[in-house]
């Protein structure tokens, strides 16, 4: 990087306090400015507009609406807003979901230390970039017979299942993701229709399964 070239400003957001002073000083070495921090989906969307960073460190497990919902409106808010997407999930559905709802990036959180560098570099530029495990993760599920069923919800079905795996109440998740407790039923209605699932412990035995969520 030249004196000329301006750092590349990053804002994380991850519920980890640790894991967020981690990447801060990973990222210092690398000369990347850490703009802002937010431990919630809900802060990165507040803080977005004050600090307009140029990539957005996004976990995709927090509290709250979580990262796929913080990235949507994001990009609702700023369709220019370059997402790196960050999770300790082994499945190929969240990356595959992520990546489809607008992110420029996924990592995996056991990547190397070097590879956070080399994804913000390449977000920040506007290019795509999926780790090497990702990558072959979604190869390979292409060609894998036994599909996962969580393929089957719409993007706003996904996000409703995710947080009732999670325990989430539909009174918690209508006022979460700003939906109606009748739109909440309707989705439940049609996750557990699609899942072959009759109440929310099976639905979080599924998402268990599919290593969907995390104990």
């Amino acid at each position: 990087m030249t004196h000329d070239t301006p750092p590349i400003r990053v804002m994380l957001v991850d519920d980890h306090a640790l894991v967020r002073m981690g990447f801060r000083m990973l990222l210092a070495d690398a000369q990347i400015t850490v703009a802002a921090e937010a431990d919630t989906g809900e802060q990165a969307c507040q803080r977005y507009p004050q600090v307009q960073p140029d990539v957005v460190v996004m976990d995709l497990s927090m509290p709250g609406m979580g990262g796929l919902e913080a990235m949507r409106r994001l990009l609702a808010h700023d369709p220019r807003a370059r997402v790196l997407a960050l999770s300790a999930h082994e499945d190929s559905v969240h990356p595959r979901r992520m990546l489809q709802a607008g992110a420029l990036g996924y990592l995996a959180k056991r990547s190397a230390p070097e590879a956070l560098i080399a994804a913000v570099r390449a977000v920040a530029r506007g290019e795509r970039y999926i780790d090497a495990a990702t990558a072959q993760a979604l190869a390979a599920a292409q060609f894998d017979g036994q599909a996962n069923p969580a393929e089957t919800l719409s993007a706003r079905e996904f996000s409703v299942f995710l947080q009732l795996a999670q325990g989430m109440t539909v009174a918690q998740i209508a006022a979460t993701l700003n939906l109606s407790l009748s739109t909440v039923g309707s989705h439940l209605y049609r996750i557990k229709q699609k899942l072959g699932a009759s109440n929310q412990a099976e639905l979080t035995l599924v998402a268990l399964r599919w290593g969907l969520i995390q104990v």
